[in-house]
């Protein structure tokens, strides 16, 4: 048998590696046939492999090949066994590691998690004569049901009994609403922004390195934006305006009727009830068990007086407002038209919420109001008997229309 040339024997050692292991035996099976008596010998060494891989290679042409590619390059179950599943001391020392280590919930059993990190729990395990490395702890972690999470934001600070029949209620207006030539308005106010040189979560591509301040705490100087929202859902159209005082009723009331005089009279020429989706507190609070909300009625009567409608009113329950539309179909692309952008000032923001736009065709109008809003509003007793409110026989504290007095 006369051996190939170095060359020759680099370009198949190169070609071996390149391949999958069922089908570096058969390769190697091949190579040896060729070379007739000594082959098996002299690939094995080429190759370095054992003598017996080549067999089984042998075997495996004798048995025929597959007619496509298989899926898998060893049978379920083979290839080297994992040290978990060969040295239990190990797994052992993972426990007595983790046991003064791990927290858990006293109201749920499977709720457990540990406070030390991948790299600190190998270096324990080590003292302790387990030597290994995060990849064999990752292993432990996953056996036993530990996989890196983050909190949600799921459960209710509280559940109010009345909870379902008022998510019932707001879809039935919504159905009855959605029909008709009315418009539905979902309001709220989005969280503030500061303007200024402060941080914002999210990244840009630029050529140098974005420096901000390091904490974002408000300055004598920093202005701060509150964002009041209003979402059509027939129109899917956003109207956001921008104000620097405060979140007040007035505030609220303001929004709804320079979106009724600029968009809402020509977009519903025959509507005859404004519906407002809204949550309970802020600019549009709803009534408590502590009294009733005498400035927001006040501000919804001169609404519907303004604009010669009545004003239909439903609150969504305590601790729900992340129900309520204008937060998951306005709110979360005003966020994501402004990520990472450090706010320099009132226009900025503006421009930036202009360009929310979705693939379902959601449109957004912003403007600037420069109106100063005071707090501490009172409403006399002459204001309130002139509210012409009727409740709700269901959730009335809730549920209630505005009449206009024509």
């Amino acid at each position: 048998m006369m051996p190939y040339p170095p060359e020759l024997e680099q370009a198949m050692l190169s070609f071996y590696r390149s391949l999958r292991e069922h089908d570096r035996r058969r390769y190697a099976a091949i190579e040896a046939a060729k070379l007739g008596r000594g082959g098996i010998e002299y690939i094995a060494g080429l190759l370095d492999i054992a003598p017996n891989t080549i067999r089984q290679g042998r075997r495996d042409l004798e048995a025929g090949l597959p007619d496509r590619p298989q899926p898998r390059a060893r049978r379920p179950g083979g290839g080297r066994k994992r040290r978990i599943d060969q040295e239990p001391e190990i797994e052992e020392d993972f426990h007595e590691v983790l046991r003064d280590h791990t927290a858990g919930s006293p109201t749920d059993e499977d709720l457990i998690w540990t406070d030390l990190a991948v790299q600190e729990i190998a270096g324990r395990m080590a003292e302790r004569g387990s030597d290994v490395n995060v990849h064999v702890v990752d292993q432990l972690l996953d056996r036993h049901g530990y996989h890196r999470r983050q909190a949600q934001r799921e459960r209710p600070l509280g559940v109010h009994p009345d909870r379902n029949d008022q998510f019932e209620n707001i879809a039935r207006l919504k159905q009855e609403f959605r029909d008709g030539p009315d418009p539905i308005l979902s309001i709220d106010t989005k969280a503030r922004e500061l303007i200024g040189n402060y941080y914002r979560k999210g990244a840009l591509l630029t050529r140098e390195t974005i420096e901000v301040f390091d904490h974002d705490f408000p300055r004598d100087d920093t202005v701060i934006i509150l964002p009041h929202g209003l979402y059509d859902l027939k129109l899917n159209r956003g109207y956001v305006h921008l104000n620097t005082s405060h979140d007040t009723s007035e505030f609220a009331r303001d929004c709804l009727l320079d979106w009724w005089e600029r968009f809402g009279r020509e977009q519903y020429p025959g509507a005859r009830t404004i519906l407002l989706l809204c949550d309970g507190g802020g600019s549009n609070p709803a009534d408590n068990s502590n009294g009733v909300a005498h400035v927001f009625k006040a501000e919804l009567q001169r609404l519907a007086d303004a604009v010669g409608r009545e004003v239909r009113v439903a609150h969504y329950p305590p601790y729900t407002s992340k129900y309520n539309p204008i937060e998951h179909r306005l709110f979360c692309h005003l966020t994501r038209a402004c990520r990472g952008v450090i706010l320099r000032s009132v226009d900025l923001c503006a421009e930036l919420m202009r360009r929310a736009k979705t693939r379902s065709g959601l449109s957004v109008v912003v403007d600037i109001v420069e109106k100063v809003y005071r707090t501490g509003a009172k409403v006399s007793e002459a204001a309130k008997d002139a509210v012409r409110i009727i409740r709700d026989e269901v959730l009335p504290m809730w549920n209630y229309r505005i009449l206009p007095n024509l």
